[in-house]
């Protein structure tokens, strides 16, 4: 089973679409909120050269943004 990280924050569809995505198909993911853990924030930025949110990481493959067909790709679906 693959590691699957969520950079989220409140307030942002994409990344509830990116949840909701995961949890319809029974994907265990961790959500990381980068508006109130300053650790992930700095995580966010600082390795993954990312400011936005979704960030998504599965295992170490990162994804800005939330493209459905290329996650499908990511998780080996």
């Amino acid at each position: 089973m693959k590691k699957v990280v969520v950079y989220s924050q409140p307030g942002c569809p994409p990344c509830d679409w990116v949840k909701t995505y995961l949890t319809e198909r029974g994907i265990p993911f961790t959500v990381r909120d980068v508006s109130s853990d300053f650790s992930a924030q700095k995580e966010l930025v600082g390795k993954y050269k990312s400011r936005s949110t979704p960030t998504i990481v599965v295992d170490e493959e990162v994804m800005i943004g939330f493209d459905p067909d290329r996650l499908e790709e990511m998780l080996g679906e």
